[in-house]
């Protein structure tokens, strides 16, 4: 398996929304970067407009085999890891 990019799997209230309108196919939000640095900018972002308690981000690691899983939450106002592992 090869290295693939980083991506950010969450909903919103309005993706939602739009989902049980069917103006989507899916309830969740995939936001692919182009790093994982990228996506750690961002993660604020996304935290605060997400509904979850969580939002779960997919990557591969450098010099690991296969694809991790991470669970991103805020913590006192600031993003952590709350559990990760293999997919």
């Amino acid at each position: 398996m090869g290295n693939f990019k980083p991506q950010l799997l969450y909903t919103t209230n309005r993706s939602i929304d739009d989902y049980y309108a069917h103006r989507r196919n899916s309830m969740y939000i995939r936001e692919t970067y182009k790093t994982y640095r990228e996506l750690k900018k961002d993660l604020p972002r996304v935290l605060a407009e997400t509904n979850e308690a969580y939002i779960s981000v997919y990557r591969s690691r450098r010099g690991e085999w296969g694809e991790w899983f991470e669970h991103w939450a805020l913590i006192n106002g600031k993003p952590k890891i709350i559990t990760q592992g293999w997919q």
